[in-house]
């Protein structure tokens, strides 16, 4: 048998072996499932945080990606952003930070959880198993 005609009929049939008619593909059945309503971990802070993230990056501090996780170079811009502020530095959400910043704690408060008492600075929980 000739090459061409086996790549030819490879051609012919690859296209019935990968589409079963099944909703799962050998490729991505992680397709079928639905996307979920709400991350397994959930943070109430998430939103307080994209908006600090954004006001950052705005300043030019750079926070990696936006996307609400307050990781260590999130804090590290803040501590930054503390520094050229003349506000004392500890890489946290405190009131004078967020003020600087034009972001009010009662952001926070949408996600479901009670804001922070007057003068509490914002330790957002670093997830499961902190």
């Amino acid at each position: 048998m000739d090459w061409r005609a086996i790549a030819a009929a490879v051609l012919v049939l690859a296209p019935s072996l990968t589409f079963s008619g099944s909703p799962f593909t050998s490729i991505h059945p992680e397709e079928a499932y639905p996307d979920p309503q709400l991350p397994a971990y959930f943070d109430p802070y998430a939103d307080l945080i994209s908006q600090v993230q954004r006001k950052l990056r705005e300043r030019g501090f750079d926070t990696g990606p936006v996307d609400g996780d307050f990781n260590s170079k999130t804090q590290a811009a803040l501590a930054q952003l503390q520094l050229s502020a003349g506000i004392p530095v500890s890489g946290q959400l405190d009131d004078a930070t967020l003020a600087e910043l034009g972001v009010e704690r009662e952001q926070a408060a949408a996600g479901g959880t009670g804001e922070a008492a007057a003068g509490e600075s914002v330790e957002p929980d670093q997830g499961p198993g902190n």
